[in-house]
């Protein structure tokens, strides 16, 4: 049997051509052609009004999202505590303190009504928040209409990690673009890659400038080494930009297909009467970066288990920061909607390369995964 990735890298044949054209002109590292042009890309596919800063990963454009957003020693951060690790360690960086908040029912994001609760907590404590972190978690968007109104009305800056949503879109609005600061993963699992890589999405020029000179250490523009901030070695290597200027050519194709893999899951598993991450509207557009479903009952470690005998890699949702050891002693306002999602959720392999027969196979194995605890 063949390994069945959850979801692996999928070339699609144009990279070679940017990567050859860097070597070609000596151009491999943090400078040339490809870089301005993948960012570019990014911005004409985006909106064509925002900046976008192309950098070595995902983490570093969230880190330099919070120095943007001024987060400083003493500061707090409010997180979305269902997330990946990435979303909530970039704020200790800033010697700052995590608040996590629970997720909705509806999108599995971070709820607004105890987002706001949390807010009037801090405020009343004395220590109002310095940013909100949000995360598109799977792909799908949060609930950006009540989630910014909130931000505005208490002037806190709003960063969207969109590390998994690249494609998707709320309201016609693509993801990315719904805060005041974005963040994206070309990570090697994401719906395009640049091997590892990630953008930092800004509003504004200024800031745009701010952090593409942070990224690169901050070096004055004098004739010889001089620097006043902290910089850091954020920036993406030229190499890498070329593997995402091709990967650009098939993003929309690498969305369609994860829409339709979604879409064959659920029909394919209705009889179980499973509960799939679901679009509450037509406001919102999934790219279903990883389709997901919660189990009524059972372990799904079980299921998961199951699989893995058959070479099917499959994965627990996210346990909630706010449960991780790391982060113990952080602020928490929530119920228990995220940690149902941890203690119920299974996700499918959802790689765009995926085959009929080998869906068909996946299916065919998590129905008998599901029967055996049933």
């Amino acid at each position: 049997m063949k390994q069945i990735f959850l979801s692996p890298p999928h070339l699609c044949g144009r990279e070679k051509e940017f990567i050859e054209e860097a070597i070609q002109t000596n151009w491999i590292t943090t400078a040339g052609s490809n870089i301005e042009a993948f960012q570019q890309e990014l911005n004409n596919f985006l909106d064509s009004d925002i900046h976008t800063l192309a950098l070595n990963s995902c983490t570093s454009a969230l880190h330099l999202a919070l120095i943007l957003a001024n987060v400083n020693r003493g500061d707090e951060v409010i997180c979305q505590s269902l997330t990946f690790a990435a979303s909530a360690n970039v704020i200790l960086y800033q010697d700052a303190t995590p608040i996590f908040i629970d997720s909705e029912k509806e999108t599995w994001n971070i709820c607004p009504e105890q987002l706001e609760r949390a807010i009037i907590d801090r405020i009343a404590k004395g220590n109002k928040p310095k940013a909100i972190i949000v995360t598109d978690l799977f792909g799908m968007p949060a609930n950006y209409d009540k989630i910014t109104a909130i931000a505005q009305k208490y002037e806190i800056t709003l960063i969207e990690d969109a590390a998994e949503a690249l494609g998707a879109a709320y309201k016609g609005k693509k993801c990315g673009t719904l805060g005041d600061l974005g963040t994206i993963s070309f990570n090697g699992n994401k719906i395009i890659t640049t091997s590892g890589g990630g953008a930092l999405v800004a509003k504004y020029a200024d800031d745009f400038a701010e952090a593409k000179f942070l990224a690169s250490q901050a070096k004055e523009p004098l004739p010889f080494y001089e620097h006043k901030k902290l910089g850091f070695n954020y920036a993406m290597s030229n190499i890498s930009a070329g593997i995402g200027r091709g990967q650009m050519t098939v993003l929309e194709e690498r969305v369609a297909k994860r829409r339709n893999t979604n879409q064959y899951y659920r029909t394919k598993l209705a009889p179980f009467n499973l509960t799939f991450q679901t679009e509450p509207s037509s406001d919102y557009s999934s790219n279903f970066w990883l389709t997901t479903f919660l189990l009524d009952d059972g372990d799904p470690q079980q299921v998961i288990d199951y699989l893995a005998q058959f070479k099917i890699e499959a994965r627990r949702a996210m346990k909630p920061m706010h449960l991780q050891p790391l982060h113990e002693k952080a602020p928490y306002y929530g119920d228990k909607v995220a940690e149902d999602i941890f203690n119920r959720g299974v996700c499918l392999p959802s790689g765009s390369a995926l085959m009929t027969e080998e869906l068909d196979f996946i299916v065919e194995k998590v129905s008998e995964g599901i029967k055996s605890i049933l």
